[in-house]
């Protein structure tokens, strides 16, 4: 009787044993009813309680617990399919290139750890279903990490790898009448952990499915299918081949929306082909996922049916035309995302509503793609993919980033793998051709990926190979030849990581034999896709830019509780694991939890929406970059706003074809009345469709104009009382005092009520971001924290008292009182600004900071005032760039508007705290309590639209939480007015910095003036 050897789990060339052949992920039934019900009895789920023994390391087992003798009955029982470190067991680790076990034992490839390397063994103890007795029964485990051995009772049946396709074994030899014992061992770390270093968090265990399985007397074992229209896109070959146990007959059905296509019926035995040529195919695409119904009805040679076999079939040609990517005879362009398959609450089990959810967010935000990094995903969604229309990047499971992350530079590749090494071939092989049998007959895979960051070498090429020989049709992608030259033609495409704009115009200067694409680019870690603009802009000048994968889309975190047991969002080190990459984990542009948009979705649906409207004041270019759909099959709606206030509503015809432009008139000329205007003119959804009701706003472009009217200024009178230390200010319903002591605005009363908590101070920080850290902001600006946090307008160069000359300088003009403050910042070298009130008979206070700059010191991440109220005034409302929020080179995607929401809002839910609820553009602000009394804020029109923020928590104490629990209690509204702040930038979150263009400019004398006003 064949046995289990351990000492093989090491081997890289031991990676399946006793496996069954990989198949395609066709569902078969049983019959029309089981069909319709969408529940074949062909299959028997296994998933639920088994019982379940945790060990430290393979030592620490329970030797022969497998043998149909040893009793597990009394063992604790466990969940599966699910992580056993999500079920309590062992803890989750979050890492990216490092592996592992790195610093706890020192193992090269071909060893494995040993110490610490958990060993989950199951048993689930089973009777055979009644219409799966006398036949043929199978067990599939649709995913398992990273070494599955199994026994049934007591029988060594096979051993497999790859944590993330099917292994299915046949059972039928070692069943017996009555309760049968299936016994499993999953090991954590196996050789195959060499080559699954991908940047997630590392889990273990029977984690997918497991079902037993049976098949008839006559059954389609793997089928492929291929609809491929000739270059006329006139006509198609629709090839199905089937390989198949026994022989028979099979009648096989197109249709299209009900209506048959062909019906035909053929010989069935072995190995068959069947083509037929299909006129007019109605073709598959992202834009109009187009399906046919592919119905194939086996019968035995008595033609007694044996089983139903439902296909979806998408006619669709991609191919390289001239050195560029086509669809259906089009150039296409990638508005990609990544995405981990990854929950909050289960790990890399991801739910059927979790995962809809996810398909729904991606279509009502204009992405268009999905590259499954770095591994395949479960079945489902590559149907869903097919259904609501997503183009994929399917990439195999393939990650060895931490064997070769210095080789680059020591030149020393004897631990990097796979590279030339023959002995890791057969298993590298074996992983690209279980992903392709199982998902090749799905429309909406176009590019077939070898796997990510594991360098270069004879190995991968040979995997590249292999798809081009098994699929012509499609392409193959793998970014790591960037690094390693030697085997170029390992892909298809260039395609690199986090490259600049400016770096891709000069690739493809020097080299334009095949499309670039940014298989990870935008790189979304906490406040981020600052700039993103500019490389969806490169698409529609570079020919051969054909787009990109946004890294990624949701942030991997896990659901946690604090000590005083509220729940969080934990990320790398928060349970303990080390080594770890902390919150590098969080670069979604959904959160983790509820999977709900960050604001910084905003910027992606726009930058990736598929109809420009270019507005001005009277007409509207159109430009269509949709390849296939004319904008006639949408509700286009122009809006027309005046301060904000939208003041008419009509509807365009437009009718402009695939990849064209037209300019139409809009309903309305310009306005001759004062006021500024708006007009907005959107794209809308028409009909429903599986992802959005009908009025879902896919596109919008807006135009902003302003007709000159007089300006008023208030007329009311001031008092003005003074004493030794402080100055005031009355007027109608108002009172403000300044202190000569304390240097500053230290009382603002409206309607008797005082609004101020402290002194407004000038700002010149904000908490830093991901971003920041990662290009070192906080040691290059760090000046300008202290002297945010520590100016005075006491001068420390001479006397830190009070003495006379400290005076603020007061200016009284006819309907107004001047008063500014001097400060002194302890920056080296020391630099001074100025803080001018000027206070109107109305309560209306100008304010003005002014700065020279000091050139040692460069450009500020902002430049404002700061100030504190009581948290009661907790509500917002603005006029300007929303309704998420904004930053400098990341508001493209917003509109000009009246928004309003609470503070607590503009916090978001980055795993980190740091800066976020910037709103730009505005034109004025108020933050009341829920009687509508507080504080309301105006620019001042010289100085234009202001940066306005409203947030709980200052900078400083943003900046000293890791985790939002560790924010202090809410005492205040912090409200910050600023004339700019620096864009959060996002071209990577390691070294990338925030665009020039987007830094304050403080080439000369900085100033910035606004308004605020009691309410």
């Amino acid at each position: 009787m064949k046995k289990f050897d351990h000492s093989l789990v090491k081997d890289p060339q031991y990676f399946c044993d006793g496996r069954m052949e990989a198949h395609s992920d066709h569902i078969c039934y049983r019959s029309e009813e089981e069909r319709e019900d969408g529940e074949t009895s062909f299959r028997c789920s296994l998933n639920g309680t088994w019982k379940f023994q945790y060990a430290r390391n393979y030592e620490s087992t329970i030797q022969g617990f497998e043998k149909e003798e040893y009793s597990c009955k009394d063992w604790e029982d466990i969940y599966v399919p699910a992580h056993i470190q999500m079920e309590g067991y062992d803890a989750p680790q979050y890492a990216n290139v490092q592996y592992p076990w790195e610093g706890h034992e020192e193992v090269h490839p071909g060893q494995i750890p040993e110490r610490f390397n958990p060993v989950a063994s199951y048993v689930k103890y089973f009777s055979v279903p009644e219409s799966m007795k006398g036949k043929r029964v199978f067990v599939s485990f649709q995913g398992a990490e990273s070494g599955l051995a199994l026994w049934l009772n007591g029988n060594f049946v096979g051993y497999s790898e790859d944590s993330f396709t099917p292994s299915e074994f046949e059972l039928t030899e070692y069943l017996k009448d009555g309760e049968n014992k299936l016994a499993a061992q999953v090991f954590k770390w196996t050789a195959s952990s060499w080559c699954e270093d991908q940047d997630f968090f590392r889990f273990s265990g029977i984690y997918r499915d497991v079902y037993l399985y049976t098949v008839p007397e006559v059954h389609v074992y793997d089928l492929q299918i291929r609809a491929i229209p000739d270059e006329t896109l006139k006509k198609a070959s629709l090839e199905l081949a089937t390989d198949t146990w026994g022989e028979g007959r099979i009648k096989i059905t197109l249709l299209r929306k009900g209506e048959q296509i062909f019906s035909e019926e053929k010989a069935l035995s072995g190995k068959n082909t069947y083509t037929w040529e299909i006129e007019n195919p109605v073709l598959w695409s992202a834009e109009d996922p187009q399906l046919y119904d592919l119905e194939l009805e086996v019968c035995n040679g008595n033609g007694e049916l044996q089983e139903l076999i439902p296909e979806r079939v998408g006619f669709r040609r991609f191919e390289m035309k001239n050195g560029i990517m086509t669809l259906n005879g089009k150039r296409i362009v990638f508005k990609g995302v990544n995405r981990h398959e990854f929950s909050s609450v289960t790990g890399r089990h991801v739910s059927e509503e979790e995962l809809r959810k996810d398909i729904v967010t991606m279509k009502r935000n204009n992405i268009n793609a999905i590259r499954t990094c770095h591994y395949p995903d479960a079945s489902p969604i590559y149907r869903l993919c097919d259904e609501y229309g997503l183009y994929m990047i399917a990439e195999n499971n393939m990650e060895s980033h931490g064997s070769w992350d210095v080789a680059e530079f020591t030149k020393d590749y004897t631990d990097v793998v796979p590279y030339d090494k023959p002995e890791w071939l057969g298993m590298m092989l074996d992983r690209v051709n279980s992903m392709y049998q199982r998902d090749k007959n799905h429309p909406a895979i176009l590019i077939w990926s070898c796997g990510n960051e594991s360098f270069g070498g004879k190995d991968i090429f040979e995997m590249s190979e292999f798809y081009r020989k098994n699929d012509p049709t499609r392409l193959v992608h793998y970014e790591g030849v960037c690094h390693d030259r030697r085997y170029n033609a390992t892909s298809d495409m260039e395609s690199q990581m986090y490259p600049s704009v400016k770096a891709i115009k000069k690739f493809l200067a020097e080299d334009d034999s095949k499309p670039f694409i940014c298989c990870e680019y935008t790189h979304a870690m906490g406040n981020s896709c600052g700039a993103m603009h500019k490389y969806t802009d490169l698409t529609d000048t570079e020919p051969k830019y054909q787009g990109g994968f946004i890294w990624d889309y949701i942030d991997q975190s896990i659901y946690k509780k604090d000590r005083y047991g509220k729940e969080f969002q934990a990320y790398g080190g928060d349970f303990g694991e080390r080594p770890t990459d902390y919150n590098f984990s969080g670069n979604g542009i959904v959160y983790g939890g509820d999977r709900s948009e960050s604001p910084k979705m905003q910027e992606v649906k726009f930058n990736y929406q598929n109809i420009t409207a270019q507005v001005s004041e009277d007409s509207v270019k159109v430009i269509n970059k949709n390849l296939f759909v004319n904008t006639d099959t949408f509700d286009c709606e122009v809006k027309l706003a005046k301060n904000g206030h939208v003041i008419r509503v009509e509807s365009l015809a437009t009718d402009v074809a695939p990849l064209s432009e037209k300019t139409y008139t809009l309903p309305f000329g310009k306005q001759q009345r004062p006021g500024e205007y708006t007009v907005t003119v959107a794209f809308l959804l028409r009909k429903k469709t599986l992802w959005a009701e009908a009025g879902h706003e896919l596109a919008f472009g807006q135009y902003v104009y302003q007709v000159e009217g007089e300006k008023k200024t208030p007329c009311s009178s001031v008092e003005i009382v003074k004493s030794v230390h402080n100055i005031g200010v009355r007027g109608e319903n108002f009172q403000v005092m300044f202190s000569v002591l304390n240097g500053g605005l230290v009382s603002y009363k409206y309607a008797g009520r005082e609004m101020l908590e402290a002194i407004p101070k000038p700002n010149f920080w904000r908490a830093p971001t991901d971003n920041d850290n990662g290009n070192l902001m906080p040691m290059r600006y760090a000046q300008w924290k202290i002297a945010s946090m520590y100016l005075s307008h006491k001068d420390f160069r001479k006397n830190a008292m009070y003495c006379p000359g400290n005076e603020p300088e007061t200016t009284v003009h006819e309907n107004s009182v001047e008063i500014a403050f001097d400060y002194v910042m302890p920056t080296t070298p020391v630099s001074e600004c100025r803080l001018a009130y000027e206070v109107f008979g109305d309560g209306s206070v100008k304010t003005t900071l002014t700065y020279d700059p000091v050139k040692e010191l460069g450009d500020m991440p902002e430049f404002g005032v700061l100030f504190k109220f009581n948290a009661d005034y907790d509500h917002v409302k603005w006029y300007g760039l929303g309704p998420a929020e904004t930053y400098a080179d990341r508001k493209h995607g917003a509109k000009l508007g009246i928004y309003e929401n609470l503070v607590s809002d503009n916090l978001a839910r980055y795993l980190v705290p740091q800066e976020c609820g910037s709103k730009e553009g505005v034109r004025w602000a108020s933050v009341t309590d829920r009687k509508g009394r507080g504080m309301f804020f105006e620019m001042d029109k010289n100085s234009g639209p202001m940066m306005f923020s409203a947030l709980p928590y200052t900078p400083h104490e943003m900046e000293n939480a890791m985790h939002p629990y560790e924010l202090p209690e809410v005492h205040y509204t912090v409200v910050r007015a600023a004339k700019a702040q620096m864009g959060i930038g996002g071209d990577d979150s390691w070294g990338a910095r925030t665009h020039s263009e987007y830094l304050l400019n403080a080439d000369g004398k900085m100033e910035f003036s606004f308004v605020f006003r009691g309410l």
